[in-house]
């Protein structure tokens, strides 16, 4: 069956949502999704970024749908006809939408580890609004350790429960879900338990915000001084295949290969992850590419930049050509005789 997105016309089988129709066509027409989650069984449907209009129900039965609909949860028909990016009031309600995720929301990309790599942070950049009529006071939780990997702050957290469904999906025995309700929910462990499954970790890489980070790389570096590489190892818990973020020759975090929606394209276990940081537990195959827009490519190896020239007194660059080697890309992150930046 054929569908139409923003003038786009696709065709498609039956089942495929909103939002994978437009994955599957790419560019600005994709719908934004915080909640959503293609490896996650019956993810989506919690944030609302991702609202269409749909112009045309379909073939049989043109009628528009009078509200906005949750790409990721509605289910094509034969002639749809939709207005993502190309509608004033799509765009308007993703400006509303955006407005209220940020509104418990902390100003912490400062000192967030996941700035540079933050989905909310694309969002506002692209929707939210400089000001906020929010004047109440925001909610605010007590810090709560969840075990020696993972970090937990609950202040950032936007609900989308990507992690609850990766330790119902991955995991056995889930020690941690949604806790109260109203603007009190949050996400917690029953009873104070830590957690320790070996999947565990991937929590890590579908949280959207940085609610939940790794604690074996937190407050090391900016992930756009780090390096990323494709490595692989044999692993006989999962499928070995990770990426590596070095700066110089040391190996700061692994993570899941992400694809270009931010989702990773199979899931690791914690001992990929966090207990092998040595070049030599790796099979390096070469550095990763990220989309142009991404603050991560502003340091990727495929781009020329000028030099510059900084006019100031050389003590205050004391070390600073080192860093300038830790930091540029270069073919093979165990050549140290390599000089390009």
């Amino acid at each position: 069956m054929k569908v139409t997105i923003d003038g786009q016309e696709i065709e498609v089988e039956a089942g495929t949502t909103i939002l994978q129709a437009a994955r599957m066509i790419g560019g600005e027409v994709v719908p934004p999704a915080m909640c959503y989650y293609s490896k996650l069984k019956g993810s989506g449907g919690k944030c609302r970024c991702c609202l269409v209009d749909v112009t045309k129900g379909s073939d049989a039965d043109p009628r528009p749908m009078p509200k906005l609909m949750a790409s990721c949860v509605t289910g094509c028909q034969d002639g749809m006809e939709i207005a993502s990016k190309a509608s004033p009031r799509v765009q308007e309600a993703r400006k509303s939408v955006t407005e209220f995720l940020l509104i418990n929301h902390p100003l912490d990309c400062p000192i967030c580890d996941q700035a540079g790599e933050c989905d909310l942070q694309n969002l506002s950049f692209e929707h939210g609004k400089s000001a906020t009529r929010f004047i109440e006071e925001k909610r605010t939780f007590e810090p709560e350790d969840i075990g020696p990997n993972i970090q937990l702050h609950m202040n950032r957290c936007i609900l989308c429960q990507r992690c609850v469904q990766v330790a119902d999906q991955l995991t056995d025995n889930r020690v941690h879900g949604v806790m109260d309700r109203g603007d009190h929910a949050n996400i917690s462990t029953c009873i104070s338990k830590a957690i320790d499954n070996e999947f565990s970790g991937n929590m890590i890489d579908v949280c959207p915000v940085g609610a939940l980070t790794d604690k074996t790389f937190r407050f090391k570096s900016r992930v756009w001084f780090n390096k990323p590489y494709n490595a692989h190892r044999d692993c006989d818990k999962c499928c070995g295949k990770t990426t590596v973020w070095m700066f110089g020759n040391e190996i700061q975090r692994v993570t899941g290969r992400k694809d270009e929606y931010h989702e990773v394209e199979e899931f690791i276990c914690n001992g990929c992850r966090f207990d092998h940081k040595e070049v030599s537990d790796w099979v390096i195959e070469g550095p990763r590419e990220f989309e142009k827009d991404s603050v991560i490519n502003q340091n990727n190896y495929t781009q020329k930049l000028e030099k510059v020239e900084i006019a100031t007194e050389k003590n205050i660059l004391l070390g600073r050509d080192q860093d300038r080697k830790k930091i540029s890309m270069v073919s093979n992150p165990l050549d140290t005789n390599n000089k390009n930046s």
